[in-house]
């Protein structure tokens, strides 16, 4: 038995409307990434959606669109993928970074609003890690005191709910990843959202050239569009979403519920909202004994972050505190959960770990 920590899965359905794009001829930007963008921004539940080329260029076209650049500084969580801290570097921006709270591994807002007390602060990215939505309601009363945006990165949280309400409809603007290993894909690709006309119409600028007709540019902008070979993967895993992530829920019931009398710390999950489990992590403090272990008995996993940003290389001048931070990166563990584990798949990890706990 071998159980994959990740496994993207494209339907039919998928294979034949990219199909359909092939025979049209209009593979790059088009009609279909248009319907794509409509169709997520209903699912989140706002006005718009732009398509582009993956997750990164959809953080860093937002930060643009949002005129954070040089001389600006912004506020983020030092336990993430680096893309987050990269968008804020590649649009002229500095991070700053604020601990973790060591129970969601999400940015703690009192963190937050110290380092708000000591610097000028111009924006708030806060990181929706794994699935499960940070803590927003501090977070954009900090950004309206501090009279700043808000940039969601929800490149994992597809599907997460705070309040009742999707992430992605809190910040000024939020933006998603299509990569392989998400909740829902589209090869490569992202999406960023928005209630903002403003913000809208700058970020369809700012991702294709600049250009506001065919050959006028308005402004300096790059080429991250979406195709429509993406898009058309995507409409159909976005109809599949909410299936996806209903199997990952339940997954994650189950190991919970077999795991509980483990020396291992579970996953938490606040009752104001629905953690999407686009990782299912644990900590152990003999984590990398555990990883080789699971791996003996063909169970794969995963270590999202083994190094927070503020201590790779390109980071390590951004001084920061952050224990909370650094103790996860050494803690963490993420188990196999996506929609092709099943029930046998979660009783096998939880009898191998019971193994190895006792």
């Amino acid at each position: 038995m071998t159980i994959s920590i990740a496994n993207p899965t494209i339907s039919d359905e998928a294979k034949t409307r990219v199909e359909s794009v092939l025979d049209s001829g209009m593979l790059a930007d088009g009609p279909e990434v248009r319907k794509f963008e409509r169709e997520f921004a209903d699912y989140c539940g706002v006005e718009h959606g732009v398509g582009t080329a993956n997750g990164t260029t959809a953080l860093h076209a937002a930060l643009e669109a949002l005129d954070i650049g040089e001389g600006d500084t912004v506020l983020t969580t030092p336990f993430s993928f680096i893309a987050t801290a990269n968008a804020i570097r590649l649009a002229g921006a500095e991070p700053v970074f604020a601990d973790i709270d060591p129970e969601t591994y999400n940015i703690d807002p009192e963190a937050a609003r110290k380092i708000a007390t000591e610097q000028d602060i111009d924006a708030i990215v806060p990181v929706h890690l794994y699935g499960l939505p940070a803590e927003m309601d501090s977070l954009c009363k900090l950004a309206t005191e501090l009279d700043v945006p808000i940039i969601e990165d929800a490149a994992q949280a597809h599907g997460a709910t705070y309040n009742g309400d999707c992430v992605g409809s809190f910040g000024d603007v939020a933006c998603f990843s299509f990569y392989p290993t998400k909740n829902m894909t589209t090869g490569e690709g992202g999406m960023i959202v928005t209630d903002r006309e403003d913000v809208d119409t700058s970020l369809r600028q700012f991702v294709n050239h600049g250009r506001t007709e065919t050959y006028e540019h308005a402004t300096v902008g790059h080429n991250f569009r979406m195709t429509s070979i993406a898009a058309a993967i995507g409409r159909v895993q976005l109809e599949r979403l909410p299936n996806f992530i209903e199997k990952r829920q339940a997954n994650a019931v189950r190991l919970t519920d077999g795991l509980e009398s483990t020396s291992l710390t579970m996953p938490t999950e606040p009752d104001h909202t629905t953690h999407a489990y686009h990782q299912y992590t644990v900590r152990s403090d003999n984590r990398d004994d555990l990883k080789t272990h699971l791996s003996e008995h063909g169970i794969g996993s995963g270590i999202y972050y083994p190094t927070c940003i503020h201590n790779q290389k390109a980071y390590n001048e951004v001084e920061t505190t952050a224990p909370h931070a650094e103790t996860a990166a050494d803690t963490v563990l993420s188990l196999p959960i996506h929609p092709t584990v099943s029930t046998e798949n979660v009783d096998h990890m939880i009898d191998v770990i019971i193994d190895y706990d006792s």
